[in-house]
């Protein structure tokens, strides 16, 4: 097969995944197949590894490109889940909590955060972590990828148990539509025995497979399972993390989304927090990766178009041990917001005040002859009113409902 004819199977491929938040006028743009959005903001203390510049040749990479979507589409059973692989090799949690209820002390204060919704969850680990640290503790999640929810449902809930299943709510549907979420749930005779095949997978290499089982489910015709008539208490913080808010393309898409956000909030006061990246390496072509003992993860970033201001996000996995490549396991089409108009959309939406807390990452020339992401660890996010633009920058943007 001629490298044009696998190109356009290759295109093929890719539309099949899912778009979100598209509307018509999008429908060309690239189009991911999850909603899990990659960060690189190192808030976990602990280093994961380093990023190196990868050095593969394009024309080696597309003459195996057919394999590598043959593995995916069909992945072995000894391949771990592409799931599992992103929330080792990019999610943080216990940095991202440790900040949130900072956060919420600081501007809110007068009580402890007990009750969190997670938007654009994907498969929850924040909201599971969440739960652990505290008994009192509620969560809930919202996200367009029902695979991802099931996966969660059966592989970070249940390590937590039944007692985590009765305190999360998982939520299958649009953020801009919130009400019309459905209800992910878990059948009883299907916790009581996931619960006994944990047990059993604790001790076996099990566990990172990826599952088969579509543990959640919901009724896609009643209105009992809808978010609009779940009772569910008042959110103390509400977090979109992972860049997720880049997803939305439209100014009046993210105003819409930052007002549900503010209709959720505990009327005793809330926070709403984000994350976003920038810098002058974030609006070019680059392409960085970070090892780990079993996997490599490889973060490939398009060209930018400065008019739409929107570019391609992939994330590849070479696994090391099976000796194969998960490539576009994860894809996006993100806008890259600028401050000053995340800003502007949370003040229109009502939110009281709007605080940026920043922090300055290794320059990503640096990082393709030195020692890679794991340089600048111990830099703290610090809250600014000014910060001069540098190669590439990490913010959280925390907004107050009072």
């Amino acid at each position: 097969m001629g490298k044009r004819e696998k190109k356009q199977k290759h295109n093929q491929h890719r539309a099949r995944g899912a778009s979100y938040y598209n509307t018509q006028e999008d429908e060309d743009d690239f189009n991911y197949q999850q909603s899990l959005p990659s960060s690189f903001s190192d808030k976990d203390p602990e280093p994961q590894g380093d990023f190196e510049e990868e050095e593969e040749e394009e024309e080696e990479e597309e003459e195996n490109e057919e394999e590598d979507m043959d593995n995916d589409a069909k992945p072995s059973s000894d391949v771990p889940s592409k799931f599992l692989l992103y929330q080792q090799s990019v999610q943080s949690p216990k940095g991202d909590i440790s900040y949130l209820q900072k956060f919420f002390l600081m501007y809110v204060g007068g009580r402890l955060p007990l009750h969190l919704q997670e938007d654009f969850c994907g498969t929850a680990l924040l909201s599971t972590e969440w739960l652990r640290s505290d008994s009192r503790r509620t969560a809930v999640g919202v996200d367009l990828d029902l695979e991802a929810l099931n996966w969660c449902m059966e592989n970070n809930v249940s390590k937590i148990g039944a007692d985590g299943y009765s305190r999360m709510s998982l939520f299958h549907g649009n953020v801009l539509q919130p009400f019309e979420a459905k209800l992910v749930r878990f059948e009883p005779q299907e916790l009581i025995s996931n619960i006994k095949l944990r047990e059993h997978k604790d001790n076996s290499e099990c566990n990172v497979l990826e599952s088969t089982v579509q543990a959640g489910s919901y009724d896609s015709t009643g209105d009992k399972y809808l978010k609009r008539n779940f009772p569910l208490p008042a959110r103390d913080i509400v977090c979109a993390f992972n860049y997720s808010c880049c997803f939305l393309h439209k100014r009046a898409d993210l105003l819409l989304y930052f007002k549900h956000v503010l209709d959720a909030l505990s009327k005793k006061g809330g926070i709403f927090v984000m994350d976003l990246y920038g810098g002058t390496s974030s609006e070019c072509k680059l392409r960085l990766q970070r090892r780990f003992p079993n996997f490599t993860y490889i973060w490939e970033q398009a060209e930018f178009d400065i008019i739409e201001r929107k570019t391609r996000i992939s994330l590849h996995f070479h696994l090391q041990k099976q000796q194969k490549k998960l490539r576009h396991a994860f894809s996006y089409s993100w806008r890259l917001w600028s401050l000053p108009e995340i800003k502007d959309c949370l003040e229109e939406a009502g939110f009281h005040s709007v605080h940026f807390w920043l922090r300055q990452m290794p320059d990503s020339e640096e990082n393709r002859t030195t020692e890679g992401f794991g340089v600048g660890r111990d830099i703290k996010y610090e809250e600014v009113r000014n910060f001069e633009q540098e190669d590439s920058w990490n913010a959280y943007i925390i907004a107050v409902a009072k």
